[in-house]
Parts: structure tokens; sequence; C-alpha cells
């Protein structure tokens, strides 16, 4: 048996078989081990990024290992590209089972020392793009019965930290839009829970976790004293996304190497 059919044997047995994911921000760091997690556990993955190069490059990464996957270019921020994308799946799939709300940026500065261009870029990514994703999606769930809504919030979501005003205000936002959210259509088989990492090794952290000053910083009091592995933060979506988490909604998985416990 080649190892193609290998992996496609081993995902039709996948913890999210047969489900039709959206993951934004997907071609690269997490949303990248999202989409690569999810298809290995079964899932049709639709990647979606404004980085078209590399979101392809993931597409072909996800169907060489004998998974499904296609590309879509989408500005999170932007309403008419929802639009087209909830009818893009609907038509290719008849439904969404799971959306990995993903898609972020971070622009540092204190709260006196932001402009508003910069606040309402990050605001406008951050949390627009989780409400505009998540109030496509969810007539799609509904349609097919049920689903899991996971938004990727930060644990700077849910404690401050400095010369970080509008990512942490709006990380805090993501986190509450998730309860709000996931009280309305819990009626609808629809779940809706928040993930909290802290720093995380991808393309986008390389230059700080390469300064081991700047590391020991944005770690803090990390139990663990480590920053987390890409494919670590994907182990926690993918349980969301599957049946496993079938009892949790409106709640918070906190994935930061024990920052906030102490």
């Amino acid at each position: 048996m080649s190892t193609q059919e290998n992996s496609a044997s081993a995902t039709s047995h996948g913890r999210v078989n047969g489900k039709i994911a959206v993951v934004t921000g997907g071609a690269l760091g997490m949303g990248r081990a999202f989409s690569l997690r999810l298809a290995e556990e079964g899932a049709a993955v639709v990647v979606s990024d404004i980085n078209a190069d590399e979101g392809h490059k993931v597409v072909a990464e996800i169907e060489a290992k004998g998974g499904r996957a296609q590309f879509v270019e989408l500005d999170v921020a932007c309403e008419e590209a929802w639009t087209k994308l909830a009818d893009l799946v609907e038509r290719t799939y008849g439904k969404a089972d799971i959306l990995v709300n993903n898609a972020g940026i971070y622009l540092a500065g204190t709260t006196e020392r932001t402009d508003s261009a910069a606040w309402d870029k990050t605001f406008a990514i951050n949390a627009k793009g989780v409400f505009l994703g998540s109030r496509a999606l969810i007539p799609l769930m509904r349609k097919g019965g049920g689903g899991s809504i996971i938004n990727i919030s930060s644990n700077w979501g849910i404690v401050g930290f400095p010369d970080a005003a509008a990512y942490v205000a709006s990380k805090g936002a993501v986190r509450l839009l998730t309860k709000a959210t996931a009280s309305e259509v819990a009626k609808d088989g629809i779940r809706v829970n928040s993930v909290h990492p802290s720093l995380t090794i991808t393309h986008l952290s390389k230059d700080i976790v390469n300064d081991p000053v700047a590391t020991k910083a944005l770690l803090g009091p990390s139990l663990l004293g480590r920053p987390a592995q890409a494919e670590e933060i994907a182990n926690g979506v993918l349980f969301l996304a599957s049946d496993e988490s079938a009892y949790m909604t409106g709640s918070e998985l906190v994935m930061d190497g024990g920052y906030l416990a102490t």
C-alpha cells in the first residue's frame, strides 16, 4: 500500500472524519498547523488566507498526504468576502461543521501611543473577523444539524500585558463574543469555544523565540518555561472540533504553559 493510501486509510477513521472545516489564517503559523491536523483526522479543509501562495502550498501538502482541501483567498474583515466563502462552501459541501477563527495580527503599542488606525486595523481583523465568520457560517452549521466554532484568542485575552493595548483588548473581545455566540446557538447544536495560547513558535514569532530576553519577558510566569509548538495548540483545536468535546461550549481552553496558574 502506498504512503498516500495509508494516509487516506488513517483519515477514514479520524476524529473529525467527514466533517467540513473552514480555517482562517490557514496558510502560515498556527493556522497551517490547524489545517494540517484537521485534515489528518479526516476533515475536508477550506484553507482561507490573504496569502494565496502559502495557502496553496498548505492545500498541496494536505492533498499529498491523501487529505481533502481547497484554498479560498479571504480578507476576514470584509463582509462581502465572507458571503462569497459561505456561498462556495454551501455549493461545494452543502454544510459546514467546523469554523476555526484564527486570523489575527499583533501591533505593539501602549494605550497612549496606539493611534486610531492601528486600533481599528487590529479590531477589524482580530474581533470583527470572528464576528463576520461566525455570522456567515452559523446558517450552514444549522443546516447540517450542528457544528463547532473555535475562536483563537490569547492568554492576553484574559489578563493584561503592557505595550499591547489594541491586541489585548481585541482578544478580550473574542473571549466574550465566544460566550455570547455560544448562548445564542446552543439550541441549534452549535458549540462555540475559545482557545487561549501563550507565546507559540511560528514564522511570526521566530525573531522573538531566538531572543532569550524577549522570550523570557513574554513567557512571564509560565510554569513550563518554554513557548508552545503550533502542533500542541492544534491538538487542542482538534479536541474542540471533534465530538469528544460535545459537552463543552462557551468555555475557554487555556493552553499557556501555566502562565495564568500563578
